[in-house]
């Protein structure tokens, strides 16, 4: 009976040094009460994706609350939390801002791209490439065996059956960065959402290196470089670089690109509309046209034929605001341009 009475009071004697040293580290490392980081955190969407650089959604919260993050840091909750945050530290909404997403910069499905082998390993990219740096010949493809997709929280990539190569779903995607992070070959990287043009190849050799191994890599070209008139592209180790504050979203690029591995959102491609009653023909547009799209003599109205590109620099430059842009119904056609063929001469409206 003593040895086990002398066990139990061991045992509630450690028990009470223990709670006491708990007591003691929890006043020391207890955090101090703070309502606006409290706040923060509670209008943050407690993903803990990391997506933001810091270690959770704890930790943004505290550093936005001491003004070493700002308010839009949080890549999952978007303008909508960074507005509720704005609010709660009386700040002005943030204006609407463009998002990114995770983007495959890679085309090379499974018809386009030869495999050096049939890999039969493990499904995993980061032990393919392990083995001869992958199966796919162009060392920068896409593998396909879904890395990205298990390190995505969001169930925002899939691989495609068909293609054998990773999709992205853009409205599932909140610029996380995980698949990023993920990928070995570094086929993903996080890009604005609304672009007019991507380049959809990072094959950085030489262009009868690339087509050898993929029917729709990048060549380097130049030809994109050469159909941009607004000094937008530079060619950097075989591949056109965009320079998005240039970039006017005219698209030539991607419409002389011969191997279809520069996109453009061509769903979207705008065209120039003159309004007949504001225009006063005084040729400032037709001057400044780059592509041909514009007739007309002066003092006469002036229309725009379907060899406008979009690039809105009529619009810009109009002195009576007559000109907007709008969606186009029709693909461009390039061989519309003035001097391509006979152009009626406008009759002004009554």
């Amino acid at each position: 009976m003593s040895a086990i009475l002398i066990s139990v009071l061991v045992l509630g004697a450690l028990g009470l040094v223990f709670g006491i040293l708990l007591m003691f580290a929890n006043k020391v490392f207890e955090m101090p009460a703070n309502p606006t980081r409290d706040a923060v955190r509670n209008a943050l969407p407690g993903a803990n994706c990391g997506g933001c650089g810091f270690a959770g959604c704890d930790a943004l919260a505290e550093a936005i609350a001491a003004g070493k993050a700002p308010i839009s840091a949080c890549p999952v909750g978007g303008a909508a939390v960074a507005n509720e945050i704005a609010t709660i530290l009386g700040l002005e909404d943030m204006p609407d801002r463009v998002r990114n997403v995770a983007t495959v910069v890679c085309q090379g499905s499974s018809d386009r791209c030869l495999n050096k082998f049939d890999y039969h390993g493990i499904q995993d990219c980061v032990a393919a490439t392990m083995i001869n740096d992958g199966n796919r010949s162009c060392k920068y493809a896409c593998l396909g065996l879904g890395t990205c997709v298990r390190a995505c929280k969001f169930d925002a990539i899939h691989i495609n059956e068909k293609t054998g190569i990773a999709e992205v779903d853009p409205e599932k995607c909140t610029s996380c960065g995980a698949c990023v992070r993920a990928c070995p070959k570094n086929v993903l990287s996080l890009q604005p959402e609304t672009v007019p043009v991507r380049l959809l190849c990072r094959a950085a050799e030489e262009g009868h290196l690339v087509s050898d191994n993929c029917k729709i890599g990048c060549v380097g070209c130049g030809i994109c470089k050469d159909a941009c008139k607004f000094d937008a592209i530079t060619m950097v180790n075989n591949l056109p670089v965009i320079d998005l504050s240039k970039c006017v979203g005219c698209m030539m690029c991607a419409e002389s690109c011969p191997n279809g591995s520069m996109w453009g959102d061509f769903e979207n491609r705008l065209i120039a509309e003159i309004d007949r009653d504001l225009c006063i023909g005084c040729t400032i547009c037709k001057r400044n046209c780059k592509f041909d799209a514009i007739s007309g003599v002066l003092k006469q109205v002036h229309e725009v034929n379907e060899a406008c590109t979009g690039c809105g620099m009529c619009a810009q430059k109009c002195p009576k605001k007559a000109i907007t842009m709008h969606v186009r119904e029709h693909a461009r056609d390039a061989n519309a341009k003035v001097g391509t063929a006979p152009v009626q001469p406008a009759v002004p409206k009554e």
